[in-house]
């Protein structure tokens, strides 16, 4: 799979975005194993962001491992300063399951009771209303009434 290009202005962007990260993936002296390459595309996929630090000495050999990780994982190549590699992939969209039952869960709330006298604190009360409930004014729990046909339309059914 070939690398991601990017332009430089939005290589760039993401350069500054990297800089106060740590790195999350050690590369050390066995090189690029294919756990190295699982962890590096979890971190991926995780954050999209990351920096991968490299041990060795070998500026060449540090500079095949950066391509070839960007040219395996499909990821672009951000930089590479010293013994720290940034790529960067774009992070996918988490599948959420709809469910159609769901009905919206309880919330609580904090209902505030002034004091008739001025100087004194309010009376703070927690309130869980519930899904098919509402909160008046006046902070009490009301529920919603069933929605009732008019006479005419059952009639026409």
């Amino acid at each position: 799979m070939p690398a991601i290009e990017l332009t430089i202005a939005e290589r760039k962007a993401h350069r500054a975005e990297a800089h106060h990260l740590d790195p999350v993936v050690m590369i050390g002296n066995d090189g690029l194993t294919p756990a190295v390459v699982k962890e590096t595309d979890a971190a991926l996929k995780a954050h999209g962001l990351i920096k991968v630090r490299v041990q060795g000495d070998d500026r060449a050999a540090r500079e095949a491992v950066y391509l070839q990780l960007a040219d395996q994982l499909s990821a672009a190549p951000i930089q590479h300063i010293g013994k720290l590699l940034v790529l960067w992939r774009p992070k996918p969209e988490k599948e959420r399951a709809e469910d159609e039952d769901k009905l919206p869960g309880p919330r609580d709330f904090k209902v505030l009771k002034y004091s008739k006298r001025g100087g004194q604190r309010p009376e703070v009360r927690t309130v869980r209303v519930l899904g098919n409930q509402r909160l008046t004014p006046g902070g009490q729990v009301k529920r919603s009434k069933p929605k009732l046909k008019s006479i005419k339309k059952g009639r026409q059914d």
